[in-house]
């Protein structure tokens, strides 16, 4: 008969959390433009090997920092030298893309990646984009919901027709279905606003917090999940938390202090950057090392510690009540052999303790030092039964005992 004893570990921890990478990416001037791509193929192959869930890469096409202006073309690269991590657009900019044209190409790389595809979209986050191109950044949101909306009816098989202020589609239909069954991965970025969380939760996608960490976006978590599901309720669709994605920059070293030195290299340069892009946040401290701290303190960003990591995701998943994915921001804030490293710490000591894998080698190390070397004396007594049992067959007295007496 069967007995069980218990269970190891927590009774229901509740699916993994996976982890990945939110890469804009954000490369310095002065920089060889050619080699930092390679840099970034490079840090995704890293990440693939070390068990990372996922890679979404941005697409901007200003500015001189981000420089993937097609991130369907770095998929396509980044694929053909990965083998199991998933890669998305992070964000596609609907209004800067005809919706059949652009849906026709996500699908296409659904085929090409056999499922590894993801398909993030948002209403473009450089105004700059939207100048060169005519765009007035007070319509970018309007035209994002129309793209999508037709997007997401081509990517269903449906035949679509519709007319707007500046695309046309007339019975489109895509020549293909997705590889992936019923549908891959899709996610609305989202910031401050609850339009993002009001679009995903209309056509019940996910949602890619990229200001989960910043004061106003930690603020906002809750709610926005509240808006979700309001969505859903209003639309007959259905949203899951597994598909709640949040962003947060973070670089872990062995100690605080190296950490601290490793981000000297970007990390001032890349918020002077996002100064210039975003709206952000004031900033008090004067020096490098008390904005570091200010930072750490308010949460907005992790330079430390494995154990200061867990403590960040931990604080967002009691925040926001539960989400599916942590992606570590991209941009070079440290230089590649310290950012490198600090993805390996990241998978030593963060990923694992909410994949839950921890639990149960711990308890099985705990039970072998609690049982009092009854082991270790099982063994010696079944050596010793053994060279007595030889020695009885040779007719010779038996050795001595290791176990004494």
């Amino acid at each position: 008969m069967l007995e069980t004893h218990g269970r190891v570990g927590e009774a229901n921890p509740g699916p993994p959390l996976r982890f990945g990478i939110f890469l804009p990416p954000m490369h310095p001037v002065g920089q060889n433009p050619t080699l930092s791509i390679k840099r970034d193929l490079e840090l995704i192959e890293h990440l693939d090997a070390l068990g990372f869930d996922e890679a979404w890469i941005g697409e901007h096409h200003s500015s001189g920092f981000e420089t993937i202006a097609s991130p369907e073309v770095f998929i396509a690269a980044a694929a053909e030298r990965t083998k199991r991590i998933k890669l998305g657009t992070g964000v596609n900019s609907l209004p800067y893309h005809h919706p059949l044209i652009l849906a026709d190409r996500i699908l296409m790389l659904d085929h090409l990646t056999e499922g590894r595809m993801m398909f993030g979209v948002g209403p473009g986050q450089l105004t700059s984009d939207a100048s060169m191109l005519g765009i007035d950044p007070g319509e970018q949101r309007r035209m994002m919901e129309e793209s999508f909306d037709v997007i997401m009816a081509l990517f269903r098989g449906e035949v679509v027709s519709a007319k707007t202020d500046w695309f046309t589609v007339t019975e489109g239909r895509l020549q293909l279905r997705p590889w992936t069954y019923p549908m891959f991965d899709i996610a609305v970025a989202a910031s401050i606003s609850p339009s993002g969380p009001k679009v995903a939760g209309r056509h019940g996608v996910g949602l890619l917090s990229i200001a989960a960490t910043t004061p106003e976006g930690f603020a906002m978590l809750a709610a926005h999940w509240a808006v979700m599901e309001e969505q859903a309720a209003d639309h007959g669709t259905t949203v899951d938390r597994r598909n709640w994605r949040m962003m947060g920059p973070m670089h872990v070293a062995e100690t605080e202090q190296e950490a601290l030195d490793n981000c000297r290299y970007g990390l001032e340069r890349v918020f002077d950057y996002l100064g210039h892009v975003v709206p952000t946040g004031p900033v008090t401290a004067t020096t490098y090392e008390g904005r570091v701290q200010e930072m750490n303190a308010s949460g907005s960003a992790v330079i430390g510690t494995p154990e200061m990591a867990v403590a960040q995701i931990q604080r967002l998943v009691d925040q926001s009540g539960g989400f599916g994915a942590f992606l570590c921001f991209g941009g070079d804030i440290a230089d590649l052999e310290a950012t490198k490293r600090s993805y390996e710490l990241i998978a030593q000591y963060v990923m694992p303790h909410f994949q839950h894998q921890l639990v149960a080698p711990q308890a099985s190390y705990e039970w072998i030092l609690g049982a009092d070397h009854a082991f270790v004396k099982a063994t010696i007594n079944a050596i010793d039964r053994s060279a007595a049992e030889y020695a009885s067959e040779r007719g010779r007295p038996a050795p001595p005992k290791l176990a004494g007496d």
